[in-house]
This record gives structure tokens, C-alpha cells and sequence, in this order.
């Protein structure tokens, strides 16, 4: 749905010469022009209308002088630097573009009626006045010569398996009647035809195709040889074919011209000589003659060259130039350029430049050069807001298609309405003033400019057999004829509409390099003219003109790209540079073919898009993958060539903020992106709305509504409270309908009666029940943008489904409960614990007592509902649960379920007394404490019922709370309790219970085995115990103390209760508790024990400790000496590998201090084996890593945690070493108390001083960043990225922090020292 625009026009009358322009060849390195005329060959360079090379063809007679010479091909050859002409007397010629000397190369006796190169320029086609082709090689050597008409079909000639006649073959469209058709005589040549043979090359250059007169039929046919001259396919017989041909450069099609009886038209045909499309011409039968057809170089536009067949009254002929465009299988015709009656401005030359594909030449006979640069535009309406119906006008011919996205999408060649004029349609304009943008102005090619509006009628609505118009068509209010303006085609280009009646164009300046702003208004003296009221000459040559809706503001860009802003609103109009807010000027640094206005955090910018795909704002790039964009509301949408559309807020986001933006692919929530299909552009985006036009390449249209756009809009929505617009949108677009609640939920709280009110519908508001998740969407599907204020959530302990359901059923409750009887259900069905109880409930009062409102639903449809909502055979059990017979059998009729499996239960459960009943029920749903609870009032004779379901459940505590303490129940609970516990190796808690309750025997046993040897004491005293017994007693729980090493509660045992004092105090010697064992010593006058016991376990003691001492000393040294080696080994394979393979090598990090794998290792650290155990055999897994073999995997690791083991060990002997010193200095050891106590206190020392080097500063958050003079770039690179990956394993936290060292602990004798 795209327009062509002429962007800039070059007019240069300065090349002159004798005669008339015959040929023109455009120089794709240069781009200059070659001119060839009967006289001479002219290399002229439009742009500064100088003649570059220039040489006589009649000098050296290659042409005769009196100017009646023809020439009848011209190609500029690049390789060569020259251009290769041909006469038709038959010479072909060089003209070096050097030296400009010109040269004979070849000649043919016959003489020549055409020359055409390949493509490649490696091949060149001569066809003689013998009615033969030649074809040589770019040396001008033959290659082959062969007859033009030849009666073979050619190479792809069809074949006919004989199948059927073709009376009873399918005819498609054509029906039956085809088949009796005859076929129809081929008309001879027009008479105007010069009987020429016409040559074109496919682009690949590997066919061309040859238009010949035959000399049987005396009409044109089309033969295709391949670049061996191997005929390939001949035409089918065409009747009224004409002599233009050219070949498509895509390959797909030949086009041709074709004169039917009642219609003239532009043909296609294949590569096998089969018609496939035309198009009509708008011209009537004999009114005009296609002088040539031209496919520029990407095969986009066809330019159809006509003259007028009959001259006028002044014996003139009108000369047009058309160019076509097709989208959707239809042919459009976008510019018609009439150069008039006047011979002198007629063109006699006209070719497309081969490298830029919307250029077009033309030489006049009158030597006037004139270049045309077209850009592809999207012909929008500029509004914003909702008044605007998004129009889109497309131009065809004197038609303009109008398509009113608002209120359809009309897939093209289709549209809402048409616009017919009188002339053809050069350009077209919208209002850009708020509230009137769908008035359109329309610019013809007989420089009238037509105003079309809405039409103001009541009774346009409505058709006349009662049909409904959607799209009410716009109607010509007024045309104006522009004044005062030269007499060529497309003098004024650029047009804008800026007031109702004021216009401004731009048509071509002064000088070349320069342009004319022209600002049309009504003449005074004639309404229906438009005069230039101004005029404002601007050195440059304007390309683009876009104005703001909103701002009113006209930008002007130059096609060097620099940027203009027009003060139009103001008695003298000027044009001033764009400058930003603080005052430097702003320029595109190359030129763009669409620009558009819009504001970035509240300064004005030029958006500007390149036809190499670079998207700028102002002198910032944004993009380099942009495939179309549009501006509206705020929003940036482009469309990129990786398939996907962004849409980006632009009050939110600066320019840096944009190409951040557009730098990163957004994540899985990205409301910004979202993929379209290959190769959509934007056709325009519906203001205040949320839908996207999408055109694919083909043609048609996809609409599409962008999440960012919908999200933009339903916030504004929610925020003005319009819920009915909101949740309609939500619904149809299939967004979350959480959001209206997410979105600010104090406000939806607080306005939850003007949401019923709005949606008034039983439907929605299920809908949205239903739908309602503790998930807060707006941080997770939708979260908002990063310039929105995001709402704060309740701070309530509820959960938010039971905060809305509460409050929905509130509302609903105290405006209509009737009305809304199944929303009510709904919301207590929602809640995060299902409230069927009071649901069904409800259902049983309207059965009761039915409504007799208006829409009341009766308790039938509402258990229906309830059914749909909840499962039959789970609303059935909580029927149950009510206790109330009829509502289950009311639940249990609607439900599937058999009579046969429900009604002997309900009357069983009637029989039974009602605690019994209610135990059943609750039994039977598994409701074990209400049925213990309800079972507890049957009386004395299920108390053994309720027993085993107490053993059964486990509900003891439960059921001790439903007995007093001084019943034989709550005793016999205890008993079984306590079994319990004893069997969960609680025998201590199985004692206490057996205590209180009067069973001391078995508790004894309980605290016995337990080995709570005070409380066990207790009860055998209570009993009471012999004293015989008690002393046993205490002999087996003093044994079962020492295996646990609690010697001295053992010996307080054997002490106080065995009476046996030497057991005692052995066992304190046994267990180094000096002290105790002295007090126990001299309390007994035991004093022997001292000399055969006492010292010489004090002496093994000191011994023992010392030994002990220096193995931990030992192993210490070991290990930190072996760390030092291993981390150097590791920096230097760290650091060779990161110079190797650089800063992305996959294994750089494994070689920092966070990690530990050992280069060179034979051994494997994976581990995947062991991913699904348990947390202990992870940890267990985990600590088997820790291999203090030289060489494995986490060697470093595995030393780290060993010296940190050690050093925890023997900090911990701080108090035994203090104990056994007192102990060793009573008895005059003072030598070994001293050496035990120098060897202590150096092993702490030492340990404490190797915690820096063992546990660097530091570690646990990762290294430090590598630097220094040994570093490179890749080593310093990949350290820093390894700092930004911290270690989260417990167990490497353990490893990687030091141990505390309990240094408060005083353990030293000062006598001692």
C-alpha cells in the first residue's frame, strides 16, 4: 500500500548539439549520460551540467553529414571504458570514453536493425537487415549466426501425450464454448510499427528474447534463444502485438503491448512463449501508441513510454510516461507524467539507472536532461487520537484508494471507498490539524489540487436497501487550480497541507543544488485558485518534508541529509537549521528515504530511516536492522529484517535508552517484542488503539494487536476506571484477566462495585473468578514499564484470591444477592480453601425458601452451576460433611452416580444415633479428628472403637485433651501413648507420661532404658526399691553413663547409691576429671589410690597430649606447605591458559582461586551420578571430592578444609590441657607441665599465624582481579568476569572461611612460665 513520491527532480537545458537525441545510455560507474544523436556521442554529466567527452560520428563517415544517419543501438561498456554504438548502415562502433576516440570494430554489409548486450557484458546480439542474429563475444568475435524466423517450436516445445480431443478438455473460465471457438487470425503490424526487431536479456543473462514481424502472418512473434543461440520457445500466435519488449530482470516475465478490439494493454508472457497477466492501459482503443516498455533494475516499476496516436488541432502529439507498480496480483499506476503537445519538451530518450533502481532519465528533443529520484511512502493520515480512522490512501491512475483501518481492514487490491477524479494522481496529502486528518488532498497531473471531507448528511448511514455503512466516503468539497507554476509534469513535489487553505510544495530552485519552498493560498480574486503567496529559496535540494500533528512543527530534510525546520506560522516563512536544546545544529549523516517527527523525553526529534536499513534519531543511530517504522502515540514501532516487531514508550525512554533497547533481543516477558512473519512492513498503527497494519510481501494484510500497545492501552483504561473496556479487550486478546486486579489493587478494591456495575454480566464476573491466581502478574506476565509508578501491594497477611473473592462477594452480596446467586458461589468456589460447605449451603436455602425476584435462579441451576464448578464425587463428600441428608441426596440426584450406591448408605447412616452418625461420616471422609471428637460422646461402649482409631491415626494427644486426667480412658490412652514413644525411640517422654498416670514400674523401665538415670532414681525410690536392688540399679545405669562417657554422673552413681567409692573414683581417673576424683579421694581417706592409680594416669596423660600435639603439628606443616605449591601450579596454568584461548574459553574460570580444577589431572570431577540423591548423600558425595592425593581435581580444597580441621582439633583441647596442668603441678611434675604447656601454646601460635596464608583476605568473595606486570588484556578480562560470579555452595563457604580461634579461653599456668 505504498505510493511512489518524487523526491528531487534534476532539469538541465545546458547539453546542446546538432540534431535530435536518438539514444541514451546511463554510465553506472560515473553516472553520466550517454547521448547519441545523428551527428555525434555526448557524455554529459547532469549534476553539473558539463559536457565530459564529445566526439563526431560524421567526421570519419560513419555517418552521413546532411544528419539522415540512424543508429539503432547504444551501450556504455564498463569494463572497456568505452561505449559501443551500432548504425543501421550496418557498422559497429567504439567510442573510447578516454580518449575519445572512436573507432570502427566491426561491419556488416546488410546493415543493422538492433544491437543488445547481456547483462554481463561478456555477449552482444546483432540483428542484420537479412532478417538474421549474430552473436559475438565482447572481442567482437562470432560466435553464431542463425535465421530470426525459424518454424521449429524450439527446445521447450510441449508434448502432447494424446490424450483426448481438445472438445472435451477442461477450459476453465472460458467454459465449453472454447473448444467450438476458431482460432482467430493474427493481425499484421500496426501500421505506425517500423517493423524493427526488438532484443532483451533476462537478468541472469543467460536467455533473450527476439520480437520479429513474421513474414507469414505480418504480425509480431516472440522467439527465446538461450547464450548458445539455441532457439529455445516461439509465442503463441498473439493478435495486435506490438514492438515493445522488455524482459523483467528478475527473470519471471516478458512484458509486451498488445491492441485488443475494445481495450489496449500491457502483456506478460512466460519463457515458453505463454500469456500469463496483463494489465489494461487507461487509454481507449487507438488513443495512444506504446512507444517502449522499461523494468527498472530490481523489477518494482514498469515505465510505459505512449504517445498519441492522432495528432491534435495543432498537429501535436501528447507524450506520457507511466509508471506501473503491482501488489496482490494487481496493477497499479502510481505517477503519469504528460510532457504536453510541445515537441521541444516531448522525450526522445528514456532509460532507469542501473544502479539506483527509482532513477529515471530522460532526454528531450530539445536536449534538456531531466533526472527523477522516487521513493517508496506510505500515504497515512498524521492523527492521534481516536477521531482519526488510521486512512491509508493508496494512488491508481485518477483513482485513489482509501482504506479506513479504524473502522475495516480491506485486504488490497480491494479498499473501503474510492476516490475517482479526473486526472491522473500524483500526490496525495492529509490535514495535519487535530480532529480533521481525514480530510485528504489529492495533486493531479493537470496541476489541480482536489479537497475531499467528510460529508455532513444525516442520511449516509444507511444504504438504500437498509445496509449499514461502515466507512462513510469522503466528497469533493473544492479543487483549486495552482497558478504560476512552470508547464512541466510533477513541477511541484512534496506537497503538505497545512491549514484548511494553505498549502506548501517544493519545486526546483534557482540553481541545481537548491530548491523553492512555494506556500499556496486562494488568490484574492479567485477562490478556486491557489497563488504563491511566498516563496523561500533554501540551498539544498529538499528530499522529504514531514509536519507534527501535535506541535505543528515542518521539517525539511536535504539529500545530502542535513535537517531544516520551516517557520510557516509567521508573516515572513523561513527556514532555519534543526537544532537540538542546547543549540547545536542536527544533521542525518546520510540521507533517509522516510522520516517522521515525534518527542524523546520531552524534546522533539526527526526520526529518519535509510534505504540501507539504519534507522536515526536526529545524528544518533538507533538501528541497523530496520525494515519499516511508524510513529504514533508515543510509541516507536519498526518492523526488522530478523522478523520481529518492536514497540517501544518514547516519554519514558531517552535516545540512549532506545538503542539499548533496540540492542537486546528482550526476554521471554519482553511486552516489546513480538515475531511477525518474513518480510511484514508497518502500513500505519490505529491511534488510541491497539492494533498494527502489517503488509507482507506479497500483498496482503495482517493485523495484529502488540502486547506493548494493548498493555499501554489497558492501563490507561484501568486507571480511568472504564473495567467494561478493559476486561472486553482482555478477553478477546486473551490477556490475563488477573491484570485488572494486579494492576493497582487498592483502587480496584475501593471501586469494586463500579466494576459489577460496568461489566453487568453473571458471565464475566465468573469469568474473571475463575481466572483469579495469586499470581501477580504485573511482575511477572506483564510487568511495567521501567518509567511507570508501580503500584504497592496489599500489605495484608491474606492471600490476594481470598482478598477478592471476599470483596467481590461483599459487593455483590449488598447490591443484588439474586441477581448474582452464582457469581456469589463462585467467589466462596475460588478461594484458596474451597468454602463448599457454605456454597452448598446457600443452594439449600434457595431450595427452602425460592426468590421470587425477577432472575432469581432457583437452586436447581444453581447446584448445576455449582456441579460444573466442582467435582460431583468432591461436592458430594462435603454435602456429606454438612450432616444435612436432604442436601446430599439433593447433590447426589444431580450427579451421575447409581441410587443403588448411595441410598443404602444415607438410610444406614439414618438409623445410627446422631454422635454415631456424624463419627461415620467423618470416618468415612477421612476426617479422623472430627470423628475421634464425635466418637469420645458415644459413651462407654465405644471407647474400645475409639482407642484402636486412635492407634490407627495417631491421635493421642488429640485424644488425651478429650478425657479428664483421673479417668481409666485417659490412663489407657497413656499406656498406648506411651508404646507409641517407645517404639519411636522416645523412651525418656514414654517414662513421664507412664509417671503421671500411675504406672512407676513401667516407667522405670522407660527412664532406665533411656538412661535418664535422675529421673529412674526417682521412681525406684517412689516404688520404693530394695536397697540390694537400687544398688544394681545404679551399677546398669552407671555402665551404660561410662559407655556414653559421662564418668562423672557414673561416679555420682556408683558414689551416692552403689556405695562402692573405688568404682567411683577410678572411673573419674578413667574420664581426666582430676579434681573430682582427688575430692572423692581424700573424702573416702582413700589416699592409696593416689599413688597406685592417680600419678600414673596423669603421666599417660601428658604423654598422650604431647604425642597427639605433635602429629597435628606435623600434618599441619605438611599440608600448608603442599597448598603453596599447588595454587602457584594453578596460577601459572590459569594464566597460560587464558594468553592461549583468551577471555570466552569455556575453562578459564576453572582455573581461578574460587575454583579448583588441577591442569593436567587424571581425574574426573563430574559427578552427575549422584544429582537425584538425597541431601546427606550430597553432602557425603561433596565431601568425597575433598582428595588429599596429589593431583585430584580439588586438591587445594581438600588441604584448606584438612588444616582447618586441625586447627578447630586442637583449639578445642584449650580446657583439657588447662585441667591436666593444675593436675601435673599438685603433684611436683613440673617438667612435664611445662613441656606440655610450651608445646601448646607453640602449636597455637602457629596455627593462628599461618590463617592469613591459608585463608587469604578476601577468598570466599572471589579473588581479586588479576593485575600487574605479568597480566595481559585476556587474563585481566577474564578475571573480572570471574569476580561477577560469586560461589554459593555451603559447603565452599565452610572450606573458604577461616576457623575461630577461641583465644578468650585461659588455659596457661603462670606458675609455669
Amino acid at each position: 500500500m505504498r505510493n511512489l513520491k518524487l523526491l528531487k527532480s534534476l532539469r538541465s537545458s545546458e547539453l546542446q548539439g546538432p540534431g535530435s537525441p536518438q539514444y541514451l545510455s546511463v554510465r553506472a560507474d560515473t553516472g553520466t549520460l550517454l547521448v547519441l544523436s545523428q551527428y555525434s556521442i555526448t557524455e554529459f554529466d547532469p549534476r553539473t551540467g558539463q559536457v565530459v567527452n564529445e566526439a563526431s560520428l560524421t567526421a570519419d563517415g560513419f555517418l552521413p553529414d546532411d544528419g539522415c544517419g540512424v543508429v539503432v543501438g547504444l551501450q556504455d561498456l564498463a569494463e572497456l571504458e568505452s561505449a559501443c554504438l551500432a548504425t543501421a548502415g550496418g557498422d559497429v562502433i567504439l567510442f573510447n570514453l578516454n580518449t575519445c576516440q572512436v573507432e570502427c570494430v566491426g561491419s556488416v554489409d546488410s546493415g543493422l536493425t538492433s544491437m543488445s548486450w547481456s547483462p554481463d557484458e561478456e555477449l552482444v546480439v546483432l540483428t542484420t537487415g537479412q532478417e538474421t542474429i549474430i552473436m559475438m563475444t565482447k572481442d567482437f568475435e562470432p560466435i553464431i549466426e542463425f535465421g530470426i524466423h525459424q518454424d521449429d517450436f524450439g527446445e521447450g516445445k510441449f508434448i502432447t501425450v494424446g490424450w483426448g480431443k481438445k472438445e472435451t478438455q477442461f477450459h476453465g473460465s472460458e467454459g465449453k464454448q472454447a473448444a467450438q471457438r476458431k482460432l482467430q487470425e493474427v493481425q499484421p503490424a500496426a501500421a505506425w510499427d517500423d517493423h524493427r526487431p526488438r532484443v532483451t536479456w533476462r537478468g541472469d543473462g543467460q536467455l533473450f528474447a527476439v520480437s520479429a514481424v513474421c513474414p507469414q502472418t505480418g504480425g509480431r512473434k516472440v522467439r527465446v534463444w538461450n547464450r548458445e543461440g539455441v532457439l529455445q520457445a516461439t509465442s503463441e500466435p498473439i493478435s495486435g502485438l506490438e514492438q515493445a519488449l522488455c524482459w523483467k530482470p528478475s527473470g519471471s516475465l516478458i512484458a509486451s503491448s498488445q491492441r485488443h478490439p475494445n481495450k489496449h494493454s500491457v502483456v506478460f508472457m512466460e519463457k515458453n512463449g505463454l500469456l500469463h497477466g496483463d494489465f489494461t492501459l487507461p487509454f481507449s482503443k487507438d488513443q495512444a501508441k506504446v512507444k517502449d516498455l522499461l523494468w527498472n533494475s530490481d523489477s518494482t516499476v514498469l515505465a510505459v513510454w505512449l504517445e498519441d496516436m492522432t495528432p491534435g488541432e495543432d498537429g501535436q502529439v501528447n507524450t506520457y510516461v507511466q509508471l506501473w507498480t503491482v501488489g496482490n496480483y494487481h496493477w497499479y499506476l502510481k505517477q503519469s507524467l504528460d510532457f504536453g503537445k510541445d515537441p521541444q519538451k516531448a522525450p526522445v530518450c528514456v532509460g532507469w539507472d542501473p544502479e539506483r533502481p527509482l532513477r529515471l532519465h530522460m532526454v528531450t528533443r530539445g536536449w534538456t536532461t531531466i533526472t527523477y529520484d522516487w521513493g517508496w511512502n506510505t500515504d497515512r493520515s498524521p492523527g492521534v487520537d481516536d477521531t482519526d480512522n488510521a486512512n491509508v490512501a493508496v494512488i491508481d491512475g485518477d483513482k485513489v484508494l482509501m482504506t479506513t483501518f479504524r473502522k475495516c481492514v480491506v485486504p488490497p487490491p480491494m479498499c473501503s471507498f474510492e476516490l475517482q477524479l479526473k486526472s491522473p494522481v500524483n500526490q496525495v496529502t492529509f490535514l495535519c490539524r487535530p480532529q480533521k486528518t481525514n480530510q485528504l488532498a489529492a495533486l493531479t497531473a493537470d496541476r489541480q489540487i482536489s479537497v475531499y471531507g467528510k460529508d455532513s448528511r444525516e442520511d449516509v448511514d444507511k444504504t438504500a436497501d437498509g445496509f449499514r455503512v461502515i466507512s462513510r466516503p469522503l466528497v469533493l468539497q473544492k479543487t483549486f487550480r495552482v497558478a504560476a507554476l512552470q508547464d512541466d509534469p510533477l513541477v511541484l513535489r512534496q506537497l503538505l497541507w497545512l491549514e484548511d487553505e494553505l498549502f506548501v510544495g517544493v519545486s526546483s530552485g534557482l540553481l541545481p543544488t537548491s530548491s523553492t519552498l512555494v506556500m499556496l493560498r486562494p488568490a484574492q480574486d479567485a477562490d478556486d485558485t491557489l497563488s504563491v503567496r511566498s516563496e523561500i529559496e533554501v540551498d539544498g535540494v529538499v528530499v522529504s518534508m514531514v509536519q507534527c500533528c501535535q506541535t505543528r512543527t515542518v521539517a525539511l530534510q536535504l539529500e545530502d541529509g542535513q535537517i531544516r525546520k520551516l517557520l510557516w506560522d509567521c508573516p515572513e516563512p523561513s527556514v532555519e537549521d534543526w537544532t537540538d536544546s542546547s543549540g547545536c545544529s542536527i544533521n542525518f549523516p546520510v540521507a533517509c528515504i522516510q522520516t517522521a517527527l515525534c518527542s524523546i523525553s520531552g524534546e522533539e526529534y526527526l526520526f529518519g530511516l535509510t534505504d540501507r536499513s539504519h534507522l536515526y534519531a536526529g545524528d544518533s543511530e538507533l538501528a541497523s536492522n530496520v525494515s519499516s517504522f511508524a510513529v504514533c502515540n508515543d510509541f516507536l514501532l519498526i518492523t526488522t529484517h530478523s522478523h520481529t516487531c518492536r514497540c517501544l514508550h518514547l516519554s519514558s525512554l531517552s535516545v540512549k535508552g532506545l538503542q539499548v533497547a533496540l540492542a537486546s533481543d528482550g526476554n521471554q516477558n519482553d511486552e516489546t517484542l513480538r515475531r511477525v512473519e518474513r518480510g511484514s512492513r508497518i502500513v500505519t498503527v490505529v491511534p488510541q488503539d491497539t492494533r498494527v497494519i502489517l503488509q507482507m510481501p506479497r500483498g496482503n494484510l495482517e493485523t495484529v494487536h502488540h502486547r506493548a500497545l494493548v498493555l499501554a492501552q489497558l492501563r490507561k483504561w484501568l486507571d480511568s476506571l472504564k473495567f467494561r473496556e478493559a476486561f472486553e479487550c482482555m478477553r478477546k486478546l486473551r490477556i490475563n484477566l488477573n491484570l485488572i486486579c494486579d494492576h493497582n489493587p487498592k483502587v480496584f478494591l475501593d471501586n469494586i462495585e463500579t466494576f459489577i456495575t460496568q461489566l453487568n454480566s453473571i458471565n464475566d464476573v465468573n469469568l474473571f473468578l475463575t481466572e483469579l491466581k495469586e499470581e501477580d502478574t504485573t511482575s511477572t506476565m506483564y510487568p511495567h514499564p521501567e518509567s511507570s509508578p508501580i503500584q504497592p501491594q496489599p500489605a495484608s497477611g491474606q492471600k490476594k484470591v481470598d482478598v477478592v473473592c471476599d470483596a467481590l462477594r461483599g459487593a455483590m452480596e449488598s447490591m443484588d444477592p439474586n441477581k448474582f446467586c452464582l457469581s456469589i458461589l463462585t467467589a466462596h468456589v475460588k478461594k484458596t480453601v474451597p468454602e463448599l460447605e457454605i456454597a452448598l449451603q446457600k443452594v439449600h436455602e434457595l431450595r427452602e425458601n425460592p426468590s421470587e425476584a425477577p432472575g432469581a435462579v432457583s437452586a436447581e441451576e444453581a447446584l448445576k452451576y455449582l456441579l460444573f464448578l466442582v467435582n460431583v464425587n468432591d461436592l458430594y463428600e462435603h454435602s456429606l460433611g454438612t450432616y444435612d441428608f436432604d442436601l446430599v441426596l439433593m447433590v447426589a440426584e444431580k450427579s451421575q452416580k447409581d441410587p443403588k450406591e448411595y441410598l443404602p448408605f444415607l438410610n444406614m447412616l439414618k438409623s445410627l444415633e446422631p454422635n454415631y452418625q456424624r463419627y461415620t461420616i467423618d470416618k468415612h471422609l477421612k476426617r479422623y479428628k472430627k470423628a475421634l471428637h464425635h466418637l469420645s460422646k458415644c459413651g462407654e461402649q465405644h471407647f474400645p472403637e475409639a482407642l484402636q482409631l486412635v492407634k490407627e491415626q495417631k491421635l493421642y494427644s488429640e485424644a488425651l485433651r478429650m478425657f479428664s486426667a483421673n479417668s481409666s480412658h485417659y490412663k489407657a490412652l497413656s499406656c498406648a501413648y506411651a508404646e507409641h514413644l517407645v517404639q519411636q525411640q522416645q523412651a525418656e517422654q514414654a517414662g513421664l507420661l507412664l509417671w503421671r498416670c500411675g504406672e512407676p514400674v513401667s516407667a522405670l523401665q522407660a527412664f532406665a532404658s533411656s538412661t535418664s538415670w535422675r529421673n529412674a532414681i526417682c521412681v525406684a525410690q517412689q516404688i520404693p526399691l530394695p536397697p540390694d536392688q537400687l544398688a544394681l540399679l545404679a551399677r546398669d545405669l552407671a555402665e551404660k553413663l561410662i559407655e556414653q562417657r559421662r564418668y562423672s554422673e557414673a561416679a555420682l552413681l556408683l558414689d551416692q547409691y552403689a556405695k562402692d567409692c573405688e568404682e567411683a573414683i577410678l572411673a573419674l581417673i578413667t574420664g581426666a576429671v582430676w579434681e573430682e576424683a582427688l575430692r572423692l579421694i581424700y573424702m573416702h581417706n582413700r589416699q592409696d589410690i593416689t599413688e597406685t592409680n592417680l600419678k600414673p594416669a596423669l603421666l599417660e596423660a601428658v604423654s598422650t597430649q604431647t604425642v597427639f600435639l605433635e602429629t597435628q603439628v606435623v600434618t599441619f606443616v605438611r599440608h600448608r606447605t603442599r597448598l603453596a605449591v599447588v595454587r602457584e601450579q594453578k596460577e601459572k596454568a590459569r594464566l597460560d591458559m587464558l594468553d592461549e584461548d583468551g577471555p570466552d574459553c569455556p575453562d578459564a574460570e576453572l582455573y581461578s582461586e574460587a575454583s579448583s580444577v588441577m591442569t593436567n589431572s587424571k581425574y574426573s570431577q563430574s559427578n552427575s551420578r549422584i544429582s537425584s540423591r538425597s541431601s546427606k548423600n550430597r553432602r557425603k558425595a561433596e565431601r568425597k571430592k575433598l582428595s588429599l592425593k596429589e593431583g585430584s581435581p580439588m586438591e587445594d580444597r581438600a588441604l584448606m578444609y584438612a588444616l582447618g580441621e586441625i586447627s578447630t582439633t586442637v583449639d578445642k583441647m584449650r580446657e583439657d590441657v588447662h585441667s591436666l596442668l593444675k593436675a601435673l603441678v599438685l603433684f611436683e611434675f613440673d617438667k612435664q607441665a611445662e613441656k606440655l604447656q610450651l608445646a601448646y601454646e607453640d602449636a597455637l601460635q602457629m596455627m593462628a599465624a599461618a590463617v592469613p596464608e591459608v585463608w587469604p583476605e578476601g577468598l570466599q568473595n572471589n579473588q581479586a582481579p588479576l593485575t600487574g606486570p605479568n597480566s595481559t588484556a585476556n587474563s585481566i578480562m577474564a578475571s573480572f568476569q570471574q569476580q561477577q560470579k560469586p560461589v554459593v555452595s555451603q559447603q565452599d563457604a565452610e572450606v573458604l572461611t577461616p576457623p575461630k580461634m577461641r583465644n578468650g579461653v585461659k588455659w596457661k599456668l603462670t606458675i609455669l612460665k
